[in-house]
């Protein structure tokens, strides 16, 4: 349950983090960078400590599963560069409403890649996230692609993923190490070009260390706690994450209009409903 609850608060906190080294001069792409790098190390580390070195060694021997992890690192690439963009540029509140709908996310693509079926519940939480994201476009004036891009490459990720055989520990060093050869060119590029803040300055150099491990312990602690609590608790508890992020955005003067809000609350209605059957099914003994 501490595993759990720190794996979803440290998430939903990240915001903080990225706040701090944009305001050290660090820009996303450099953020993103100096957190792949400062993964590989702690993530090498992991995979020894917990014993996981034969695997990593059958891994490297299984070249279509390589191929399933370089295209995860991508996603997960992608995901990492939107986010940091995202909450550096007033766009919290956006990313927040993308970790909300992706569990809903999620169960289209159980149904879609999986032949996971969709219950009456899952269609009507499906009917007022949809809602509430036609809504925030409206509210917005725009388009809501900060949101649709954050929950749809975070889903595909996770279908990529299950897709590998590898597990936790050692898909995410193979995924840092796929990403470390072009984060290392472009922060090497930066400081040729006095772009970069790190080893100018020793407190953005600090916090775009402590990217690393508030990338890797994060999932591994969710990948302790998932393997030994009920899928339903780690279901609410995946919404801690948004929820913190979306407080954050709050209190970092994001502005909340009466329709935005409106289209959380049925984001959250959504959530309410999806929950309210994972509940049902434990407790007929379904799940």
């Amino acid at each position: 349950m501490v595993a759990g609850l720190a794996c979803y608060t440290v998430w939903g906190l990240l915001p903080l983090l990225f706040h701090w080294a944009a305001h050290l001069g660090a820009g996303p792409f450099e953020i993103v960078a100096w957190r792949a790098v400062w993964s590989v190390p702690l993530a090498a580390l992991l995979v020894f400590w917990f014993g996981r070195g034969a695997g990593l060694k059958a891994l490297a021997a299984n070249p279509a599963a390589i191929r399933v992890l370089l295209v995860s690192a991508l996603l997960i690439a992608t995901n990492w560069t939107l986010y940091v963009w995202a909450v550096n540029n007033g766009h919290t509140l956006s990313a927040s409403l993308g970790y909300y709908i992706n569990p809903l996310f999620n169960v289209l693509a159980g149904s879609v890649f999986f032949g996971e079926k969709i219950n009456r519940p899952g269609y009507i939480a499906i009917g007022l996230a949809t809602v509430g994201v036609v809504v925030q476009g409206l509210a917005l004036g725009e388009f809501p692609w900060v949101a649709l891009l954050l929950a749809s490459s975070f889903c595909a990720y996770g279908v990529v993923r299950k897709r590998a055989s590898a597990d936790a520990q050692t898909g995410m060093l193979v995924e840092c190490l796929v990403l470390l050869v072009p984060a290392i060119s472009y922060v090497v590029f930066l400081e040729h070009t006095t772009g970069g803040v790190f080893a100018r300055h020793l407190d953005a150099s600090l916090v775009l260390i402590l990217c690393g491990p508030a990338t890797v312990l994060p999932l591994v602690a969710f990948a302790f706690a998932a393997r030994r609590l009920p899928l339903t608790v780690m279901g609410f508890m995946q919404f801690i994450a948004p929820t913190l992020q979306f407080i954050v955005g709050l209190q970092s003067g994001e502005h909340m209009t009466p329709l935005r809000a409106v289209s959380f609350a049925f984001i959250w209605a959504g959530v309410a409903v999806f929950l309210g059957s994972a509940l049902r099914r434990v407790a007929r003994g379904i799940d």
